[in-house]
């Protein structure tokens, strides 16, 4: 293979030298495996030359390579906490209930030991990249954003971590709550989130985080039509507003789950739309199945915003985790791949649309998050993983456990192979 960088001599003895060389690996789309040189934290080469050397190298037996997932949307602060509400009952209503009075307890020890054990699962799942949406309102005061900023501390050789600050139960009904998110984003949250549907008037809490957004010169994430009636969408509220503020590229949304229950003229409306204002869309598909379509019992639809569609006209899009182990969703291991697998298996997708689905949980969701220099390729930021399989359709079909990773470079988890024990 032909390689994409110069790998002229670094050591001044004529031939090349990294600080790490991963011999043998396979790369998607690629049928013969290649060399890939590593230095000073990022990607040098792939397909280097032959005889160079790293200071070290390591053989990954044509298994496969991929960079780490990115998981644009999860709720840390309030992770298992399962056990302690198991009458929670069902249904959205039930869950805000249920967490809005724990959340009144949390103190900063509580979120970050819940929060670092869901964040160490991830990390040995391979995600390297991840924002997490933290509730700030007067019950929760600041205590869980201060616990989340102390994980993004700890846990940066491993994962970026990103936090978006949000009122869970509203922001123009809960007095107090848009002065803590103002104190929040001036002492580091990275971007604003939303969830108007919970707001006793969902058009003034767009307005107000539209123009706090502005002010703070931070992107926004909202929660958003987060059930199956298409009678009714803040969809188009949303894009109108972005337009209007100039932030196309910079607004996402989650769960949009409205768009799986729309006719084919609403929904190709709603895709240009999206498409013409720049609003990427998550799709968090174990939230999304457990909590809707209840009313319907067993012969409830599916209710996931199909956003492979949605990628085909252009619109940036990811499948992400949301909850774990709490009210909302009392399932997770916080494996991205389980969960894009999860979301093909939903939407019925077929070998053929594995490798769309394997980019929603990696090159289209780090778009999502606006990460930069990411990727297989020279200059990229060498955050990389290595899964127990060598070909990319049985990787996702097969849920094939990472292996080990490496961030900027350096080793960051690794999780040996099962082996058999024969008698």
């Amino acid at each position: 293979m032909t390689p994409d960088f110069d790998d002229t001599s670094r050591n001044g003895a004529g031939r090349p030298a990294y600080d790490l060389v991963l011999r043998h690996a396979r790369l998607r789309g690629q049928s013969a495996p290649v060399d890939i040189g590593i230095a000073e934290g990022r990607i040098a080469c792939v397909g280097i030359s032959p005889g160079a050397t790293g200071a070290m190298e390591e053989d990954v037996g044509g298994r496969l390579v991929l960079p780490g997932f990115v998981d644009t949307h999860i709720h840390l602060d309030k992770a298992c906490l399962i056990c302690r509400c198991l009458d929670a009952g069902g249904g959205l209503r039930g869950a805000i209930a249920a967490v809005s009075r724990l959340k009144r307890d949390f103190t900063v020890e509580d979120v970050y030991e819940r929060g670092a054990r869901v964040i160490e699962k991830a990390i040995t799942q391979g995600t390297m990249y991840m924002r997490t949406h933290v509730e700030v309102d007067p019950r929760a005061g600041l205590r869980s954003f201060e616990a989340i900023q102390q994980l993004k501390r700890d846990y940066a050789f491993a994962l970026d971590l990103s936090i978006c600050v949000f009122p869970q139960e509203g922001l123009t009904n809960d007095p107090g709550t848009q002065d803590l998110l103002e104190e929040a984003l001036s002492s580091g949250a990275d971007l604003l989130g939303g969830c108007p549907y919970t707001d006793t008037d969902p058009s003034a809490q767009m307005d107000a985080l539209f123009a706090m957004a502005v002010t703070h010169d931070v992107d926004l994430d909202f929660h958003l039509d987060f059930d199956l009636d298409p009678s009714w969408s803040h969809l188009e509220e949303i894009c109108r507003r972005t337009e209007k503020a100039g932030w196309q590229g910079r607004v996402a949304v989650g769960h949009a789950t409205k768009l799986a229950a729309m006719d084919e003229a609403a929904f190709r409306r709603h895709v240009a739309l999206l498409s013409s204002c720049g609003v990427a869309v998550t799709a968090l598909p174990s939230t999304d199945l457990y909590l809707n379509g209840r009313d319907a019992g067993y012969r409830a639809v599916r209710g996931v915003a199909p956003v492979h569609v949605l990628a085909e006209e252009g619109i940036t899009c990811s499948v992400a985790t949301n909850n774990v182990l709490n009210p909302f969703t009392p399932y997770g291991d916080a494996s991205l791949l389980r969960m894009a697998n999860l979301y093909a298996n939903t939407l019925q997708i077929g070998p053929e649309g594995f490798g769309p689905c394997l980019d929603l949980v990696t090159t289209s969701a780090a778009r999502v998050m606006r990460v930069t220099d990411y990727g297989l390729r020279a200059g990229c930021r060498a955050d990389l993983m290595v899964l127990d399989a060598d070909e990319e359709t049985e990787a996702f079909g097969g849920l094939a456990a990472p292996l080990t990773g490496f961030k900027a470079g350096r080793r960051s988890f690794i999780r040996p192979a099962a082996q058999l024990v024969r008698p």
